[in-house]
């Protein structure tokens, strides 16, 4: 499916939000329009354009909370900060472009004040981590103690794109969320300068630890998703976390460094491929410059990977990708997992890997290109997937309750 552009990279960033339209935070006219007002390639149009179309609806929706239309408030405060995130990842990098962090900043103010406005309102939290806090939002269901699904995000959103892409869905089934930015995302990479990192169950410990103690909290049903490389993080987390009741990885990922070398080898560079890790940039220029010839390529390894890994090169990358592994504590997972795989997002190529590594309760749920929910994530049908993935978990939560 195409909207408007013919630039690979500059279509897919402007159909992420169409996820956000079921709840109500994008409506396909205004991405529509956004469009049109972009030239193809054009990344300080992109930014404007997007930028204008959030501006003019957080002052509508300011004019609309004076006059106490608050429904018509909290729904133009969505959009706005939709539209205001969508603006700057084709400006990530290093250094950090001073749009990404203006950006950010917008997102942030217009997703707060939609938050007051939600009834409950969502509770702003700042978890204490290793000397600093990390960003997270809690939302409640309402007296507990109930379930609690505690979401991991992976490289490119923000915690805020959580709130459609995870927790709006689980909040309507009666659990409480918890959403949070870790190293290496969102604000924590933006304006704190933290990288990510590969002992992801230390992160998960410090948000559980803030949360548990909370007496609507059931704690016997604590459940972690990972969306995107979030799937490979959270189940870092599981594999040491014993607080953990169940986890959904979406999709299934495996270590990180095979994904380098199926990479490789797609470019025709076996050999290297088979050396990896003992690479050196040297070594690597043949596919540096295959990778800065492409634009999605280029955004997505130098851009966003380097970036987020805090590394300058591509051997400084490789390097780093052993840290990510799961083949070495998969067999620590021991709570139930639901795996995901979709028919045309790469991304989940390994998900039969993982999935067959599993040594505890497992399921593996398919998403294909005919049901309009195959592409990563399931960003044009997020609706299939908190069907399936949240059925199952309410069928986990219900049997811990019965057998304990």
């Amino acid at each position: 499916m195409k909207l408007a552009f013919d630039d690979p990279l500059f279509e897919s960033w402007l159909q992420r939000p169409l996820l956000n339209i079921p709840d109500g935070g994008a409506e396909i006219g205004e991405i529509l329009a956004v469009a049109r007002r972009i030239p193809e390639g054009d990344r300080q149009a992109w930014y404007q354009a997007w930028t204008d179309m959030a501006d003019s609806l957080f002052d509508q929706a300011e004019q609309c909370q004076r006059y106490g239309h608050l429904v018509s408030a909290r729904q133009l405060y969505l959009r706005a900060f939709t539209y205001y995130r969508n603006s700057y990842p084709l400006l990530y990098g290093a250094p950090v472009d001073p749009r990404v962090i203006s950006g950010y900043q917008r997102e942030t103010a217009a997703f707060r004040c939609a938050a007051a406005l939600f009834t409950p309102a969502l509770h702003s939290m700042e978890i204490p981590f290793e000397g600093t806090t990390l960003p997270a939002w809690f939302y409640s269901a309402g007296p507990g103690p109930r379930p609690l699904l505690i979401c991991v995000n992976g490289y490119d959103e923000t915690l805020h794109t959580m709130h459609f892409a995870h927790a709006v869905a689980a909040q309507r089934r009666g659990w409480h969320v918890l959403t949070f930015d870790g190293p290496g995302q969102g604000r924590v990479l933006i304006e704190q300068g933290l990288h990510l990192r590969s002992d992801w169950e230390t992160v998960v410990a410090a948000v559980i630890d803030a949360i548990i103690s909370r007496p609507d909290v059931d704690a016997r049903r604590v459940a972690l998703v990972g969306w995107s490389f979030g799937g490979l993080l959270a189940a870092r987390a599981a594999a040491a976390e014993p607080r953990i009741s169940a986890l959904i990885v979406d999709p299934g990922m495996w270590d990180l460094l095979e994904a380098m070398r199926a990479m490789l080898s797609k470019f025709g560079a076996d050999a290297l491929a088979a050396a990896l890790p003992d690479v050196t940039d040297e070594m690597l220029a043949p596919v540096m410059d295959v990778i800065n010839s492409n634009a999605s390529l280029r955004w997505t390894i130098v851009q966003r990977g380097f970036w987020a890994h805090g590394v300058e090169t591509l051997a400084q990358y490789v390097n780093e990708a052993p840290k990510f592994n799961l083949s070495k504590c998969v067999s620590n997972i021991q709570c139930p997992v639901l795996v995901t795989q979709t028919e045309a997002d790469p991304t989940s190529a390994f998900a039969p890997v993982f999935f067959e590594a599993l040594q505890g309760k497992r399921n593996m749920v398919s998403f294909t290109s005919a049901e309009g929910a195959g592409g990563h994530c399931q960003t044009n049908a997020r609706s299939v997937y908190h069907q399936r993935a949240y059925d199952w978990l309410s069928t986990v939560f219900d049997e811990i309750v019965r057998f304990g």
